[in-house]
């Protein structure tokens, strides 16, 4: 379980192709503080530690990841963000983020808005049904809020700090993101949906 708030953003030193999958290795200044077998969350996509140095990691990345993430697209030098699992008794700030990515979405704008920037996203058909306007978001990781709703889209503000300190200030218009949808709202849908009821318009 993670919470969408960045500890830190790594680089991809190396991607290694393997029987159907691929191997990542990491540099980033959070090596040294992880343990193998632990859980991270690589721009939103929760992976395992298999190898760790004071400066790297390393993991595997299944061929079903691949698949439904943007995994597939990284290649070396390519800017990531980093958050380890929480442990209880940490502060709790963001909103539950599993690490399992519904969908890939698309940016379609990313422009100023004085000293913040607007970032609007094209939805998937799978994750349009769990997003609400003030709800919360996984965008390659990042705990964000939804500011404006609409049929197959939404926008974004995002505020200085998040952007001088996640992999969004490498961002273009046209770029693949993970997208993870707030986690309360998918099992309320699901509910609606075995009970055979209709959600309210």
């Amino acid at each position: 379980m993670f919470t969408g708030l960045i500890e830190a953003t790594g680089r991809v030193e190396r991607v290694t192709p393997t029987d159907r999958g691929r191997a990542l290795r990491i540099v980033t200044e959070l090596g040294r503080e992880l343990s193998l077998g632990e859980s991270v969350a690589v721009n939103g996509v929760c992976l395992t530690v298999i190898e760790r140095d004071d400066e790297h990691f390393a993991v595997d990345v299944s061929p079903e990841t691949l698949r439904v993430t943007t995994v597939g697209e990284w290649v070396a030098g390519r800017v990531v963000n980093l958050e380890r699992s929480l442990r209880a008794g940490d502060r709790f700030g963001g909103h539950f983020v599993q690490g399992h990515v519904d969908a890939i979405g698309r940016i379609r704008a990313w422009r100023d808005e004085g000293e913040f920037r607007r970032l609007e996203l094209e939805l998937p058909d799978q994750v349009t049904p769990h997003v609400i306007s003030r709800g919360s978001i996984a965008v390659d990781g990042i705990s964000l809020t939804v500011a404006e709703l609409g049929t197959r889209d939404i926008a974004i503000q995002i505020v200085p700090f998040t952007l001088a300190h996640t992999s969004l200030r490498m961002a273009r218009e046209g770029d693949a993101v993970n997208l993870e949808a707030d986690m309360i709202g998918k099992y309320v849908a699901r509910q609606i949906e075995l009970r055979g009821l209709t959600a309210p318009a």
